[in-house]
């Protein structure tokens, strides 16, 4: 399955002329590439589809999504890696 996920920018930075970013996924931190979300800075949230951030999204709708993907189980089987518990 392939899920877009939501995950907060913690880093931008350019590679090879294309811009990329660090993204936490509630515990897993993943390269994506941010081309096409322009308007996305460090501290926002964006839906990742297959390592590219596709759209922006508020934080209450990302943790919201983020805890139901972790009830589902998803989230490991996504991001393939284990996921720190939220509290």
């Amino acid at each position: 399955m392939c899920l877009g996920v939501p995950g907060k920018v913690t880093e931008i930075y350019e590679a090879g002329g294309m811009r990329m970013g660090k993204v936490d996924f509630g515990g897993i931190v993943k390269e994506a590439c941010l081309a096409y979300v322009p308007e996305v800075e460090v501290g926002d949230y964006t839906i990742i589809h297959v390592g590219f951030a596709i759209s922006k999204l508020d934080e209450e709708s990302a943790l919201e999504s983020l805890a139901l993907f972790r009830q589902m189980g998803l989230l490991e089987e996504e991001l393939g890696g284990e996921v720190a518990e939220q509290t």
